[in-house]
């Protein structure tokens, strides 16, 4: 009996000591990611997942933030939200009732970003979007935040590349009517090009997943515009820009923030030679701060980062700012110190926030060229 009760005294001082020798759970900062790891759109789930795993472990490599008298790591809970609606409001369910976390980076389509924010906002929890550009995700909403510039800013910027720059009198605009991010952009470029004296000649739709896009690039072609505007994502523009040269449509392309992945590239760098788009950062610039970002990332996974990795670093870097100012982990101060951020450096440029979710800030346009993404020119707002 004495044996028995040496071995379980023994039993629990290795215990004690394995615990202290680990992280202590109440000094973790537990921050959620909910991305788009599977679905139409991966390789957007998977840039912002390397890129909130690379903020962590550069946090955590520092020593983790100091929140008033303590030292905190970061400790994230990725989900997958497939690239569904339904399922990015479950993730962020997830990770808000089962994770506990304080904040939650993600998701990036609007289309999952919409609802996953009504979550948030609901729970009272911090969420911080890299790539939703539409207004309705931060709509009315006072926990939800964003990295990026929104869509009515974006859709008056290519209105007026393609009037001032391109000289183009008259425009096409084809879009996906199934997708906020689509719509919400589409809609926003021909009110501005009307707005600023041109004529859009055609503004027709298709609904997701659809690959034949032959009826809709017919009626373009007879409208004869001087510019297709394409604002949807990077895996379906190449085979739009394929069907319209093969029909004939010989119209200079231009775009959007979607179209930001070296995939579309990969999938349709011939067909879009010479086309423009709007987007949050260029690597031909990149200021000393985005400099490390890229040699960071490249060192650690063999590849450039592309805008929403960018985003997503600026994102994770912002709510770390805001921890460190609240000084305190409840979710509330938490999100009252972000929203007094009026200026913040990232990755992307400056973001200047005034009380506001959503920032202001430059965007860049981009030209495909030579079968790569080449910086054209700035656009302040």
């Amino acid at each position: 009996m004495r044996l028995l009760r040496w071995v379980v005294v023994l039993l629990l001082a290795v215990s004690w000591l394995a615990a202290g020798c680990a992280p202590k759970e109440e000094n973790v900062i537990r921050i959620g990611v909910n991305a788009e790891l599977t679905g139409s759109k991966p390789t957007v789930g998977d840039s912002c997942k390397k890129a909130a795993e690379l903020m962590a472990e550069q946090v955590n490599q520092a020593g983790g933030l100091k929140v008033g008298d303590k030292q905190y790591l970061i400790k994230l809970f990725i989900e997958d939200n497939e690239d569904k609606a339904e399922s990015a409001a479950a993730a962020s369910q997830k990770l808000i009732s089962q994770n506990n976390v304080l904040a939650i980076i993600g998701p990036n389509a609007s289309g999952n970003a919409i609802p996953a924010a009504r979550i948030c906002e609901d729970a009272g929890v911090i969420m911080v979007t890299p790539w939703s550009t539409n207004p309705k995700t931060t709509e009315g909403k006072k926990f939800v935040f964003r990295a990026c510039f929104i869509d009515d800013f974006q859709g008056q910027v290519m209105a007026k590349f393609a009037r001032d720059n391109m000289k183009a009198e008259t425009a096409a605009v084809l879009y996906d009517v199934a997708s906020e991010y689509n719509k919400g952009i589409a809609e926003f470029f021909k009110k501005f090009f009307e707005a600023a004296g041109g004529k859009v000649v055609a503004f027709t739709s298709y609904t997701k997943d659809d690959k034949d896009f032959s009826s809709q690039l017919t009626i373009i072609k007879a409208a004869n515009p001087a510019v297709l505007f394409l604002p949807n994502y990077y895996n379906e523009v190449p085979l739009q820009a394929q069907q319209a040269r093969r029909l004939g449509l010989a119209c200079p392309f231009i775009g959007s923030d979607s179209w930001g992945s070296e995939e579309l590239l990969r999938l349709g760098a011939k067909d879009l030679e010479g086309s423009f788009f709007s987007t949050h950062y260029a690597p031909d610039i990149a200021t000393p701060k985005a400099q490390k970002f890229i040699k960071d990332y490249e060192a650690k996974y063999g590849k450039k980062p592309d805008d929403v990795a960018a985003l997503t670093y600026d994102a994770g870097q912002l709510l770390c700012a805001a921890i460190i100012w609240a000084g305190n982990l409840d979710r509330k101060k938490v999100r009252d110190a972000l929203a007094t951020i009026q200026k913040f450096e990232g990755v992307t440029g400056q973001m200047n926030f005034k009380n506001l979710c959503d920032p202001i800030k430059s965007a860049v346009i981009l030209q495909i060229k030579d079968g790569k993404f080449t910086y054209h020119a700035t656009v302040n707002p």
